[in-house]
């Protein structure tokens, strides 16, 4: 197996259907434009709220993803 290097990133996902939907929404956005991502790790959620009630969830995810060695 030949050696690799991953780094990682934050990104934040935002939902207003559940902290799971915020996080889907993060790597699927993050996909986009990132190859190789391999993991996403949870670092924080919280939450708005407006007038008494949730209006978003939101999601910080560390996700890392391999460094292409090519030159």
């Amino acid at each position: 197996m030949a050696d690799s290097v991953y780094r990682v990133t934050e990104v934040v996902g935002v939902s207003s259907e559940s902290w799971e939907a915020a996080a889907r929404v993060a790597v699927e956005t993050a996909a986009q434009s990132v190859r190789e991502l391999r993991i996403a790790e949870v670092l924080r959620q919280d939450l708005t709220i407006q007038d008494g009630a949730v209006v978003n969830y939101r999601v910080r995810l560390g996700i890392s993803f391999k460094l292409d060695r090519s030159e």
